[in-house]
């Protein structure tokens, strides 16, 4: 390609993506009227710091809602610890732990966060599985008050098996199946995820694991990825009256990740902070 059709080419797609991204904005502004009527819903207060959706916007309202102002994280899955929902916390004031089970990530993890290693954050080199989640999170230094679970497959199963109780649990949902359907993955600790829409578990099944366990669905994101549960003694009134996987569910948009909050700045990076040491 000579370098005047390179310069079109690159100049067409760099149009393409803005193009995308004032699309999906429009969509995202189209569904959050569509949800105005409850003032309780958490959609509207998405946003994207270090999380791969605007899961950062919403952990930050349910967390203002509960009263917790900094505490104490475990997150089950953080590849490389760049796209996480617990990265912003820690600018926050919080602590906790990573555990990730891929040990190719942990030399970047290792030399990125070397200066918060030990210190504010501790990183756990495992494969979380329903038999060994409570050993894994009595090894994270205080009371779990946030638990973040992305492992593509086994997530409810982990949420099943807990034997401790965190204020505020995100897990990822498989979107495909509607509210109103509870289907989850048959349990394998082998497991990985292969790239396919056979992958987690439907929201309806994994609220029903919330009730029994004591919490309460109080969200989704508009993308169609995570759900949001709160223990019962913290939620209250605060959020929606309807808490039913049917009223909550959002459907797949995935695109809104890809065209809208991936494509947002720079890429993500971490480096020295004054304030994390």
């Amino acid at each position: 390609m000579d370098p005047e059709s390179r310069n079109l080419a690159n100049f067409l797609a760099a149009a393409l993506i803005r193009a995308n991204g004032y699309a999906a904005r429009r969509e995202i502004g189209q569904i959050l009227k569509s949800y105005a009527g409850d003032a309780k819903r958490l959609e509207a207060f998405g946003f994207k710091v270090y999380s791969q959706n605007d899961e950062d916007g919403i952990l930050q309202e349910i967390f203002r809602r509960v009263g917790i102002s900094k505490g104490v994280f475990c997150e089950i899955g953080v590849e490389n610890g760049l796209e996480c929902n617990s990265l912003f916390l820690l600018h926050k004031g919080w602590t906790g732990s990573w555990i990730e089970a891929n040990p190719q990530q942990l030399p970047f993890i290792n030399e990125k966060f070397r200066g918060i290693i030990g210190k504010r954050l501790n990183v756990i080199s495992d494969v979380a599985t329903a038999e060994n989640i409570n050993d894994l999170l009595a090894r994270v230094n205080g009371e779990v008050d946030f638990l973040s679970i992305d492992i593509d497959g086994n997530d409810v199963y982990l949420f099943d098996r807990l034997s401790t109780a965190p204020k505020v649990i995100c897990i990822e949902y498989n979107s495909k199946f509607p509210g109103d359907l509870s289907k989850q993955q048959k349990y394998d600790p082998r497991r990985s995820w292969a790239g396919t829409d056979y992958v987690g578990s439907s929201l309806k099944a994994i609220a029903e694991v919330g009730e029994k366990k004591g919490y309460r669905l109080v969200g989704t994101n508009i993308s169609g990825v995570n759900a949001f549960f709160v223990r019962n003694d913290l939620a209250g009134d605060l959020f929606t009256q309807n808490s039913s996987s049917e009223y909550l569910y959002n459907p797949p948009r995935y695109w809104l990740t890809f065209d809208h909050f991936r494509n947002i700045g720079h890429p993500a990076d971490f480096g020295p902070y004054v304030d994390l040491e």
